[in-house]
This record gives structure tokens, sequence and C-alpha cells, in this order.
């Protein structure tokens, strides 16, 4: 089963194509979803595909899409856990729960655990 079926997209407008959390797509279907941009990018070479995935999908992506996969690594620094913490926070929904204490320590304990895998 084909998830959608190639087609040429004829436009002089450039087309993107976006796709987050491929590592949370079980196997076969990122198999199934790789084969199938490999279609299209043959199909149609203007199009440009952006995805984003957890480095163990790396390998799988760069076996599929060879020679035309440019990859960049991004890893966050403490500073952007803790900045992406402290925007959660700010949003909770019954912060009447949470002490002073319970803030630090999260603030403190969540960046020193949290692996970029």
């Amino acid at each position: 089963m084909k998830l959608w079926r190639c087609c040429r997209i004829s436009s002089s407008r450039s087309t993107f194509i976006c796709i987050d959390a491929l590592d949370e797509c079980t196997a076969e279907y990122r198999a199934e979803l790789l084969d199938s941009l490999k279609q299209v990018l043959r199909k149609s070479p203007g199009i440009r595909i952006f995805l984003a995935g957890r480095l163990q999908i790396r390998d799988e992506v760069e076996k599929y899409l060879a020679g035309r996969v440019i990859a960049v690594s991004i890893i966050p620094t403490k500073d952007d856990i803790v900045r992406f913490l402290r925007a959660k926070l700010e949003k909770d929904a019954t912060p009447e729960v949470m002490d002073k204490w319970l803030e630090a320590d999260i603030i403190k304990n969540i960046p020193e655990t949290v692996s970029p895998m």
C-alpha cells in the first residue's frame, strides 16, 4: 500500500514538503514514506523536503534518499531546555499545584537528564 501516488508537480513556484517527528513513525510506515519521497524527488526534482527526527533514523533517511540529503544535527543546549521548560511552566493550567521548590527542582534536574537521542 502506497501512502500516496506520485505525480509531477508542475508549478513555477518552489514546493516544499516538511515532515516533523519522522522518528515517531513506525519503521514499516517510515520505510514506505521514505520510498514515496524518493519517488517524488525522482519525478519532481525541484521539490525540497525538510525532515526532522532524532539521530537514530539518519542512516535510514540517507539510505532511501542517497545523494539527495544534507543532514544537519541540531542538539539543544542546557539553556535551550531551560527556556523551553520555563515557557511550558508559564502556561501551566494548574499553577497552584506547583511550589517554588518543585519548579526549581524541575529547572535544575530535567536539563541534566535530557538526552538528545
